[in-house]
């Protein structure tokens, strides 16, 4: 999502004259997007404030200005502490006020312009200029559409955010505070922002949300449209090939969703859907509202509706209270699931949150232990995925050339990296590949031809035929 907010502040921006450089020392505007979901997030960004400063004040001897701008959701959670602490940072923006930033911008320019750095402060808070307001999806209804020739030049996939905010509250996350309350985007605004983004060429859109199969928007008739029949209707435009969405929550899996599993060829067979823990205990006491058995039955429909499903997952360690036996029970949950891709984390304290407050905090030394277990099974499982798909014919959105002569790079349905050869001309398209080799982080493979898939087709008739 910060990835999709950054290009969106680009595309507002870009009316007023900016346009982005590769280039720091270049830069009339640096803004830095923020996530406050990990421990730390706020000192990393001030240890990059100072750096920042120290360029800025490089160009100003030099006769040139640099305006430092923080947005974000550190912005949204610490942004008077943040005027306080770095006094050269000319606005703090939260996730909400995207929109406002031209208008911010232009205030910062006027009224701190030949101020000593704590008078330009002191003008930023009284002007406004901490913006962290939570207008709902108001920014939404004012942000441009993504640009034409931005949205080109950054590829074949795209991402999309349909849904903003949670209403879950668990008790070890930020969201709820730093994003606000769920807020789900009008169905005609997201298809509009699809087309455009179909128009200029993407092939693939993931839609995002913090808790994106919670999305309820309506339709130009008022009516309430889940997740499952936005994929539905986002699957009608011409000229998309592919659809995904994430991160998801277990309890808001419902049918509707996995049938579009079943019915949307469109909709790729691979599924973020985080679990935390592997314990009923710790899954309760960080208020996941869905207990470990929840959880599998949500995975066996989604499964039966599409058999070749492949699972991805979060997983937290080291969450207060967990116990050796809690421990060993998320292993044995990535055991039974067998997970093709997830992500583990070491539980830190986020101020603000219930888990900060609880007692039976777990060593950090221990921690560290427990996710280096971890993240050696999901390593092995992600390889054994990987080895598994050797020998199968995989649809690969082939995106861009590789690095050697000759080569292309693509992703299969289940996100895996593929490099395989074959002529610039197929940049784009989608092509069946059958996979020749796997290794730690991509497989590679070959394009299957007609007479190999029809080939391909008889050997697997005669095989069932026997």
């Amino acid at each position: 999502m910060n990835v999709y907010d950054s290009e969106r502040m680009t595309d507002a921006l870009a009316p007023h004259g900016y346009e982005t450089t590769t280039e720091l020392e270049s830069a009339d505007l640096v803004l830095l997007n923020t996530c406050h979901i990990r421990e730390k997030a706020s000192e990393k960004v001030f240890s990059e404030l100072g750096r920042l400063n120290e360029i800025r004040e490089a160009r100003r001897a030099n006769g040139q200005e640099m305006m430092i701008g923080v947005t974000g959701c550190v912005a949204q959670a610490e942004g008077e502490e943040i005027i306080r602490r770095a006094p050269d940072v000319d606005l703090v923006v939260g996730p909400q006020a995207y929109h406002r930033l031209p208008d911010l911008i232009a205030k910062a320019t006027t009224r701190t312009r030949g101020l000593g750095a704590r008078e330009a402060a002191a003008a930023a808070t009284r002007s406004g200029l901490v913006d962290t307001d939570f207008p709902g999806a108001e920014k939404f209804e004012h942000l441009p559409l993504p640009r034409r020739e931005a949205t080109i030049a950054r590829g074949l996939t795209a991402f999309l955010t349909v849904q903003e905010g949670c209403d879950k509250f668990c008790s070890f996350c930020v969201v709820p505070y730093t994003r606000g309350a769920e807020v789900s985007r009008p169905v005609e605004q997201v298809l509009r922002e699809a087309r455009g983004l179909v128009d200029a060429g993407v092939r693939e859109i993931t839609l995002l949300g913090q808790n994106v199969n919670a999305y309820h928007g309506h339709d130009a008739k008022g009516a309430v449209v889940g997740l499952g029949g936005l994929l539905h209707r986002l699957a009608e435009i011409d000229g998309l090939a592919r659809l995904r969405y994430t991160t998801s929550h277990p309890t808001d899996m419902d049918d509707t969703l996995i049938a579009a599993h079943r019915d949307i060829a469109k909709l790729m067979p691979y599924l973020h859907l985080p679990v935390q823990s592997g314990s009923d205990a710790i899954l309760k006491a960080m208020n996941r509202r869905h207990t470990i058995a929840d959880y599998l039955k949500v995975i066996e429909r989604v499964k039966a509706a599409r058999p070749d499903m492949a699972m991805s997952g979060d997983f937290i360690v080291g969450f207060p209270g967990e116990t050796d036996a809690d421990f060993e029970q998320t292993l044995q949950i990535v055991r039974e699931v067998g997970y093709a891709s997830a992500y583990t984390f070491k539980y830190s304290i986020r101020p603000g949150t219930p888990g900060a407050g609880m007692d039976n905090q777990v060593p950090e030394a221990l921690k560290t232990e427990r996710l280096l277990r971890l993240q050696d099974l999901v390593t092995t499982q992600m390889r054994a995925f990987g080895a598994a798909c050797v020998g199968r014919t995989l649809d690969v959105l082939l995106e861009r050339k590789g690095r050697f002569p000759g080569q292309l790079g693509g992703r299969s349905p289940y996100l895996q990296a593929v490099h395989l050869e074959a002529p610039e001309s197929l940049i784009g398209t989608v092509q069946p590949v059958e996979i020749v080799a796997a290794g730690n982080n991509s497989i590679q493979g070959k394009i299957v031809t007609d007479l190999e898939s029809k080939s391909a087709s008889l050997n697997v008739s005669i095989v069932a035929v026997a």
